[in-house]
């Protein structure tokens, strides 16, 4: 059994390198929590974080295909290394979306030179931030949470309402004055990737780092920034399924003792062992090839650009939902039926096994399934693509 790609790719040729560097500590890691300083630092000198730029401002010009599979990869050992890196491809491209060409050119070019990793202080739910508008500028203060990898970030996309309730956003250093990093983050699952709470103290923000405006139309290419949200995280349900399966795999072979009742004197001989290891193979090719469905379709609306049409959005939009809600519901099969088939013995700390299921079940509950199903149901019903929006 093996979930490599059979590409001659030299992106997805470092990322197994990484994974494989990654997997020595992500046990340790995951119990410690906080900062995977030495993680990020491979990451950066890899290469990778450039690979998604356009070619036009010094990047590598991947395709999405590529890069999701680079998150499935990193998920396959470490959820968190995983979503930090797909997660820093959605300010990237709010500035391909929305930002100014002088910002395209300034942050982009930047990013690929310096290999910057980007980070997202801007939860949409939680208006708990709000900014006064200042000559040349704005003065921001409060706080939001959710704020995944702005603990290893260079730069930042913060958030805030206006006196009126509208919702900005810029681009800062994260070391920026008035930036308070509280690393409080405490979820059951993805220990490392600093979800948390920023504080902003007064922060400053030029007129020039702020991202368009709230009165400039929304339009479907500029809203294919929550499908690639989606897209990072139907991908790390897929590489935590076949993590867990390759680790699960492993133990019981190497490992696991057969049923007293079983008849057999190898465990891997037990017909519901082999029945119970088939099914979760099965399941997990399945929600990998949607997978890959998806981010062909997502490539295939990237690349339409400004011109890119609502229908056109939308069929990748069902795609994206379709690959997402399989890939949440095989994430958590996988990494809490594997358990059965591994032994009572496998349930310990030191295995470290279920951390599997703890990043998937930390995630799926950030958008719950029975809305996406409804999503795709009402498409098959009436033909009529989801409205633009959040997690939508």
């Amino acid at each position: 059994m093996s979930f490599e790609f059979d590409v001659d790719d030299p992106l997805l040729a470092k990322a197994a390198e990484l994974r494989a560097a990654f997997h020595r500590d992500a046990v340790d890691r995951d119990k410690q929590g906080g900062r995977p300083v030495e993680q990020i630092r491979l990451l950066k000198e890899s290469g990778l974080p450039s690979a998604q730029i356009a070619k036009a401002y010094g990047g590598q010009g991947a395709p999405w295909l590529t890069i999701l599979r680079i998150v499935r990869e990193f998920a396959k050992t470490d959820g968190s290394l995983a979503h930090l890196f797909g997660y820093h491809h959605l300010p990237l491209n709010l500035i391909l979306f929305r930002g100014s060409n002088p910002q395209k050119d300034r942050w982009l070019s930047g990013s690929a030179a310096g290999n910057w990793i980007w980070s997202n202080s801007g939860n949409a739910m939680s208006k708990t931030s709000t900014g006064e508008k200042t000559k040349g500028g704005w003065t921001i203060n409060g706080s939001r949470p959710f704020s995944s990898g702005s603990h290893i970030a260079d730069y930042i996309q913060i958030s805030w309402e206006n006196s009126s309730g509208e919702r900005l956003t810029a681009a800062v250093p994260a070391d920026h004055q008035g930036i308070v990093i509280a690393d409080d983050w405490d979820g059951i699952g993805q220990r490392q990737t600093g979800s948390g709470t920023v504080h902003f103290r007064d922060l400053h923000i030029d007129d020039d780092e702020v991202i368009s405006a709230p009165s400039v139309p929304l339009t479907p290419y500029a809203s294919l920034t929550s499908l690639l949200q989606q897209s990072v995280l139907l991908n790390v349900f897929v590489g935590s399924a076949q993590g867990i399966l390759e680790e699960g795999r492993d133990y019981t072979v190497t490992s696991s003792r057969p049923w007293i009742y079983s008849g057999v004197e190898r465990h891997i001989d037990d017909p519901w062992i082999k029945r119970q290891y088939g099914e979760l193979y099965i399941r997990t090719l399945a929600a990998a090839e949607l997978a890959d469905k998806a981010a062909r379709s997502l490539d295939d609306a990237y690349a339409q650009g400004p011109s890119l049409s609502h229908a056109d959005r939308g069929a990748a939009a069902i795609d994206i939902a379709t690959a997402n809600l399989y890939a949440g519901e095989v994430g958590l099969a996988v990494s809490s039926e594997v358990f059965e088939v591994m032994g009572a013995r496998s349930a310990t700390q030191a295995n470290g096994f279920d951390r599997f299921w703890r990043n998937v079940r930390t995630h799926t509950l950030h958008n719950p399934a029975e809305y996406k199903k409804r999503t795709v149901g009402a498409f098959l019903l009436t033909g009529e693509f989801p409205v633009p929006a959040i997690y939508r």
